[in-house]
């Protein structure tokens, strides 16, 4: 897979990354999207590098999959940003 980062960077997945970092990359990827917070995927970011491949060991970032996560952690700012505020029932603002 061939990822272009809003800098401009282009990662080829089978070339830049290993196979223990595609598969954290792929829970990245669901946790961009599911994510509520910056600090929860951090955590769930660095909870699969923690855990490895299959629970393999820890897996050190390459300097290709540091890009590519700073590049999902501002796509999930500005979704976060584009959410509309929940407010508790009975207040209103």
């Amino acid at each position: 897979m061939i990822i272009k980062t809003q800098t401009g960077s282009t990662f080829d997945t089978d070339r830049d990354l290993t196979a223990p970092e595609r598969h954290v990359l792929q829970k990245l990827f669901a946790w961009s999207s599911l994510a509520s917070s910056l600090e929860q995927f951090r955590q769930k970011r660095d909870q699969a590098l923690e855990k490895g491949w299959n629970n393999s060991g820890p897996v050190r970032p390459s300097t290709a999959l540091r890009a590519i996560t700073r590049d999902l952690e501002t796509k999930l700012r500005q979704r976060i940003s584009r959410i509309e505020p929940v407010y508790e029932k009975g207040t209103c603002k």
